[in-house]
């Protein structure tokens, strides 16, 4: 049988070494795989002014970084490679691209489809991490966590924090608001269950389980939403209606003390008016891992405040989100090799 020739392109996250293990772990027959890994997260990585221009986002590296590797590859398994319209054309080989991410914005989708090159991909590949991450940033916040090891840190013992009026809540008192309830929203519904919280979502695309229905969970508008929760997360993907959802006027008809977790993306939000509510005492607090700037200048005002969490965009950072991306990856590529239906193709 004649060997197959992988190009396994990772970066210092997901490295070309995870993606050669669960490739060769899936598919029994000779393969050639090379390998090379890409800067990224040391080197943050481009949006559409790059090398690779604006035909593609979100990617490491240059296309010129690539072309020798693939030039006479069959297929690339890659997590922020570019590949635009003038590397396909001098792929001549190449009918197969596993991007393992949620969606593959360093991949020029248009020219894949004219090169009759398969691609497909990993959604929801690290929602089981953003949900744990989302968890444990309202204990955080809401258990002063956050405040105790910011002052402690610095040699400051905050016995004050057990005064009644700043002393933290328990999420079995609280109402958790869930604003989007796909794979990440309903892992956040599953983990939150046994701390005995009321628990209400919103997403006018989805629909209650089964199980989180006969567990009591309920579905609401978005102005019930707004209105009811102690806690809001927030769960939605970026379209132009989610853009600033979670505007001025909506801050305005939250509770008084209520707290804002992010963990999906800083344009949900309008960041000016959240400050002000920080600020103001409107919201009690808000744990943040993502911002319209990133990363924030050292002048916004949010990294001064007492009463936010930050963190550097990580939620869905975790070795198991690796080396599950590349097993999905690998597991659909061998299903092409077989012919058969794959599990996660982009279309």
């Amino acid at each position: 049988m004649e060997s197959l020739k992988v190009a396994a392109i990772g970066d210092q996250f997901i490295r070309a070494s995870v993606f050669e293990d669960a490739i060769r772990a899936q598919i029994d027959r000779p393969i050639e795989v090379v390998t090379k890994d890409l800067e990224w997260p040391d080197v943050p990585f481009f949006q559409g002014d790059g090398p690779a221009g604006s035909e593609i986002k979100e990617y490491s590296g240059s296309p010129d970084d690539i072309r020798s590797i693939l030039s006479s590859a069959d297929a690339l398994i890659t997590h922020l490679a570019p590949v635009t319209e003038g590397l396909l054309d001098s792929c001549e080989k190449l009918r197969f691209i596993g991007v393992s991410r949620g969606g593959p914005t360093n991949i020029n989708m248009k020219a894949a489809k004219a090169h009759n090159v398969v691609v497909c991909n990993v959604p929801g590949r690290n929602a089981s991490a953003v949900a744990e991450f989302t968890v444990g940033a309202i204990l955080a916040n809401i258990r002063r966590i956050t405040a105790g090891h910011a002052s402690l840190s610095r040699g400051i013992w905050r016995g004050d924090l057990y005064r009644y009026e700043l002393t933290g809540d328990e999420l079995s008192d609280l109402t958790v608001g869930i604003l989007g309830y796909s794979h990440i929203g309903q892992r956040v519904v599953r983990l939150l269950k046994p701390f005995g919280c009321r628990i209400v979502i919103c997403d006018p695309y989805a629909s209650l389980t089964l199980t989180d229905e006969m567990d009591g969970v309920e579905q609401v508008d978005l102005d019930t939403l707004i209105a009811q929760s102690d806690i809001l997360s927030l769960h939605a993907r970026v379209t132009k209606e989610t853009t600033g959802m979670l505007s001025a006027e909506r801050i305005a008809a939250m509770k008084q003390g209520a707290v804002v977790i992010n963990t999906a993306r800083g344009s949900l939000i309008d960041q000016e008016a959240l400050v002000d509510a920080l600020k103001s005492g409107k919201l009690g607090g808000a744990a943040l891992d993502t911002f319209e700037v990133e990363p924030p200048k050292q002048d916004d005002d949010l990294l001064s405040l007492p009463n936010v969490t930050l963190t550097p965009h990580i939620a869905g950072s975790s070795r198991r989100v690796a080396t599950f991306a590349a097993e999905m990856i690998a597991k659909d590529f061998r299903r092409y090799l077989e012919g058969q239906p794959l599990e996660n193709a982009c279309t």
